[in-house]
């Protein structure tokens, strides 16, 4: 899945750069390589690195509640007056 993830990568890179390169010839041409490329590195690429990457980890550590900004600043968690 790593490589997969890198070679859709680098194929929309070389994509975007090739359009750069037509832009003076064929404008039509290098605009579709251009939107092409991007298109590709954030609705195929960068899904698929994210979901690779977060794979087995709760999304609960990573949100701020008031719990874990207590964690963060090294504060004990906050007792019920009836406690």
């Amino acid at each position: 899945m790593k490589y997969i993830i890198t070679l859709i990568t680098l194929t929309a890179i070389a994509s975007i750069i090739y359009g750069f390169t037509l832009e003076t010839t064929q404008k039509v041409l290098s605009n579709k390589y251009i939107g092409a490329g991007t298109a590709t590195l954030f609705l195929v690429s960068m899904p698929l690195f994210l979901y690779k990457e977060s794979k087995g980890k709760k999304m609960n550590d990573y949100m701020l509640t008031e719990e874990n900004v207590r964690k963060m600043q090294g504060k004990e968690p906050k007792k019920s007056e009836n406690q």
